[in-house]
């Protein structure tokens, strides 16, 4: 053992310890994120990308199941055809509400829809979503 880290030890400067009385080193962990964890996950979040009216379909759909959080990128539709664009909005809407969600636009190209057990925190960036 190194001279400075058995006088460290004496003195009582030894490794940090935690709550439970062992003791720790300054390390990191690093997280797997590419491992499947399955059904484990209470809340996904998931991202939708709007290209025509008919995505809609998937992303109302994981909202309806409870447990999902919908990231909507509407650029493709927004640039596309602005009358589709808020047809689909207004369909979003009005699943949301039935739902008791929440909806708001995160920049001019997001918006985030959530199911009733979350509120999105409005600040400048974020508004309500308006038809």
């Amino acid at each position: 053992m190194p001279l400075f880290s058995r006088i460290k030890e004496r003195l009582g400067f030894g490794a940090p310890v935690d709550d439970y009385g062992e003791e720790y080193e300054d390390d990191f962990v690093e997280i797997d994120t590419t491992k499947d964890i399955g059904n484990r996950a209470k809340i996904v979040v998931r991202s939708f990308v709007l290209t025509e009216f008919a995505d809609v379909k998937d992303a109302l759909d994981a909202l309806r199941e409870g447990y999902t959080i919908a990231l909507i990128n509407i650029k493709p539709l927004k640039d596309k055809d602005m009358i589709e664009l808020k047809r689909a909005i207004e369909k979003i809407k009005k699943t949301c509400d039935a739902l008791e969600g929440d909806i708001a636009g995160m920049s001019e190209n997001f918006i985030v829809v959530t199911p009733s057990f979350a509120h999105i925190y409005r600040n400048v960036e974020t508004e309500e979503v308006k038809s």
